[in-house]
């Protein structure tokens, strides 16, 4: 079985571009993206991270630290740092794992725990599993896991949509409908009874017994 939400997530030391870091410690009181990739100097990585620079004040609005991780040394993430700047318009503004023992791909589940060698002979194909987006509760627990294929990039609006959702109702007892956005009704989740939901929201509407739909709170 691999990391499963609900789990602490794992901790560890690393080296990144912006230096070493315990990971639990960087996290610290804040949320958290961790976002991997199979090998430095690969075409769709290289947009996904220019997009995440760019988007990166969304999350820090929202109280999100962003850092990434590819299964090569920081010295190669730095020169593809170049790259991705020239040909995407931003430079990586989060940190980015060096990973070239694999051990953080390991104790997350993306590869094999026999997974061992030279990560430079090693093809993207090889590491095609390390394509995950992790988002990490300040209570260190992982809230959603999402697994892409090498070949479609990966949708960085949906990831702040997911989290919007998240803090939302880690802070209100309410559920998410399909295609929820900021602003839209919500469900009063299934654990508060009819007594509490009169208490704490008045009223609501009630298409079913089972589906209250009350405006967001605030």
């Amino acid at each position: 079985m691999g990391l499963q939400i609900g789990e602490e997530a794992p901790n560890f030391e690393a080296e990144t571009t912006e230096g070493p870091i315990k990971f639990h410690d960087w996290i610290g009181d804040s949320w958290a993206v961790l976002f991997s990739h199979p090998k430095d100097f690969t075409p769709v990585c290289t947009t996904e991270l220019g997009y995440m620079a760019k988007l990166k004040p969304e999350f820090d609005k929202r109280g999100v630290k962003v850092i990434g991780l590819s299964v090569d040394a920081t010295t190669d993430h730095e020169a593809w740092a170049a790259d991705i700047e020239e040909t995407q318009g931003a430079r990586p503004n989060y940190p980015i794992i060096g990973d070239a023992d694999f051990n953080v791909s390991k104790l997350y589940g993306m590869l094999p725990a026999s997974t061992s060698g030279d990560p430079k002979l090693r093809t993207p194909a090889d590491n095609q599993t390390v394509r995950n987006v992790f988002v990490i509760g300040p209570d260190k627990k992982v809230k959603l896991i999402l697994v892409y294929p090498m070949t479609t990039g990966r949708n960085f609006d949906e990831v702040l949509r997911v989290i919007d959702s998240l803090q939302l109702t880690a802070k209100h007892r309410v559920a998410t409908p399909v295609n929820w956005k900021q602003g839209d009704n919500v469900i009063i989740a299934g654990s508060v009874s009819n007594d509490e939901a009169k208490e704490i929201f008045g009223g609501w509407e009630e298409p079913k017994p089972y589906i209250r739909i009350v405006p967001q709170p605030s």
